[in-house]
């Protein structure tokens, strides 16, 4: 897509920040995420920074809590040097990744040095993901009395078939106990679907979304699935075992998914995500949607302040390496310029439902929004009073919509 290249910076060993990030940080949310890049075994489709027991070379599971909770010193050493006023964290979140499987204390020792360093704002939302075979009633109930308000469970599917398609080792019969024991230790539940797996028919999908809704949970997102380069999953559509997964089906099912969740109450806030009240969204995911600030702690973590963004090296005996030294663990740092700005807004808050300000968009893209009208995929009304704002179809369209908003003859 059309844009200016961020400006290529040396990462520095010290990770200090240019004072231009301190401009404006009061109006902005300060949001910490820790990568926990551990998991009992890979999933076919997977291309996150993640490792298993036989893939970590030199780095061990048990050191990394202490390993993470350096990096957060190390950041608040680099935010003061750097001038950017102190904020309490508005989120929290333990990604992965399996964050669970580690000790529940390794989490909660992880948590306390972000509440000692930062504290949290009122309100504060604190979450990990959690794969249903990874946690028992005990450690729900531990997580909540660390500190944790909402966990995000994996559940992917409730058709074994489709499972064992995508690796999962979970048990979907697992899912009712696990949502039971996180409400029963009074946590926040999200479920995590995926879409469009390879042998999933309509009907699977909908006993899934079925499944899903009788939970009852506060938040759900579905997501398509996306055949990631140099997968298991890749290696397998390349080679014909399995089919490649159908747009339109996945269009089909996607239709399905928001016709069921708003229905039983929910509402789309983001294109792949639905909350049964605005105050159950994950706040923390707005805040990489809406341009706030937040340090990423951990193996192959990014993070942005200010219009700086950096991305620390992944392997975790790098990583260890690096935080033995007190070395900054970043690999590498671009200092994002206005027109960057721009593009990445319109990439992504196109994609909520509060939507885009016409006013971040520039003359082409403004010319744009009345053939977007036209075509029914923003709504005319919004766009009236200065948002652009997806319709339902729009959705299906998003990144269609998002290159005619930036003057791309991409098909």
């Amino acid at each position: 897509m059309p844009s200016a290249l961020p400006i290529a910076d040396p990462a520095p060993l010290d990770g200090l920040l240019p004072a231009s990030v301190s401009i404006g940080a009061s109006s902005r949310n300060f949001g910490v995420y820790l990568h926990v890049p551990f998991c009992r075994v890979r999933c076919g489709y997977c291309d996150f920074n993640t490792y298993t027991s036989d893939e970590l070379r030199g780095a061990k599971r048990g050191d990394f809590a202490s390993q993470a909770i350096a990096e957060i010193a190390l950041a608040q050493g680099v935010l003061r040097t750097s001038t950017v006023p102190e904020r309490p964290a508005s989120t929290v979140f333990f990604g992965g990744g399996t964050p669970t499987i580690l000790p529940v204390t390794d989490l909660a020792d992880m948590l306390a040095a972000v509440v000692d360093t930062w504290g949290l704002a009122e309100g504060a939302e604190v979450t990990t993901e959690a794969n249903p075979d990874s946690v028992d009633r005990d450690y729900l109930f531990a997580l909540r009395a660390a500190g944790f308000t909402r966990v995000s469970f994996g559940m992917q599917s409730a058709v074994p078939h489709v499972l064992a398609t995508l690796e999962r080792t979970h048990d979907p019969e697992r899912i009712p106990l696990v949502v039971q024991w996180a409400r029963e230790a009074g946590l926040q539940v999200s479920l995590d679907l995926i879409y469009g797996t390879p042998g999933e028919s309509l009907a699977d999908w909908e006993a899934s979304v079925s499944q899903a809704l009788a939970q009852h949970p506060d938040h759900i997102s579905a997501y398509a699935l996306i055949i990631e380069d140099g997968t298991k999953l890749a290696g397998q559509i390349r080679r014909g075992q399995v089919e490649m997964p159908d747009d339109d089906l996945q269009a089909d099912m996607y239709e399905l998914a928001e016709s069921r969740f708003s229905a039983a109450g929910f509402q789309w806030y983001e294109v792949s995500n639905w909350a049964r009240a605005d105050g159950f969204r994950s706040a923390h995911n707005l805040g990489y949607w809406v341009g706030h600030d937040w340090w990423g702690v951990g193996p192959g973590a990014h993070s942005h302040v200010g219009g700086v963004r950096w991305w620390n090296v992944k392997h975790p005996a790098a990583y260890a390496d690096r935080m033995a030294v007190g070395a900054s663990p970043a690999a590498g740092r671009e200092t994002l310029d206005d027109e960057t700005r721009r593009v990445e807004a319109v990439l992504l808050q196109t994609r909520v439902r509060d939507g885009l300000p016409v006013a971040r968009l520039d003359a082409a893209g403004r010319t744009a929004v009345a053939g977007l009208i036209a075509d029914e995929l923003v709504d005319a009304r919004a766009a009236l009073s200065g948002r652009v704002e997806l319709t339902m179809r729009g959705r299906l369209l998003a990144d269609a919509v998002v290159r005619r908003l930036l003057d791309d003859p991409t098909p």
